[in-house]
């Protein structure tokens, strides 16, 4: 019984890294692609957010805190997102 119950947690365990893997790479590659379009001048409060909220992330993942670096990650990733957007719309605006 007591090996069923560990066996259960290690695999709920590999579970959740697995998500906060997946989503802690989805907004490092979201905070790339924000840089790439000089999200970091022209959308700097949801760039450096981004930026921010990922290194959070990081950090709960390293004490093993999935939940927190999970939500960390989602923060993360829809700031960069926004970056990207206004980024875009900036380029957009001065006909790049």
């Amino acid at each position: 019984m007591i090996t069923m119950a560990l066996v259960s947690t290690t695999s709920t365990g590999c579970v959740v890294g697995s998500v906060y893997a997946f989503k802690a790479n989805s907004a490092a590659a979201a905070i790339e692609e924000a840089k790439t379009l000089n999200a970091d001048k022209l959308a700097e409060y949801d760039y450096y957010f981004a930026r921010e909220n990922l290194q959070k992330a990081m950090e709960e993942a390293a004490e093993a805190s999935y939940g927190d670096a999970i939500e960390f990650a989602d923060v993360a990733k829809a700031s960069a997102d926004r970056a990207i957007e206004q980024a875009r719309s900036a380029h957009r605006g001065a006909g790049r």
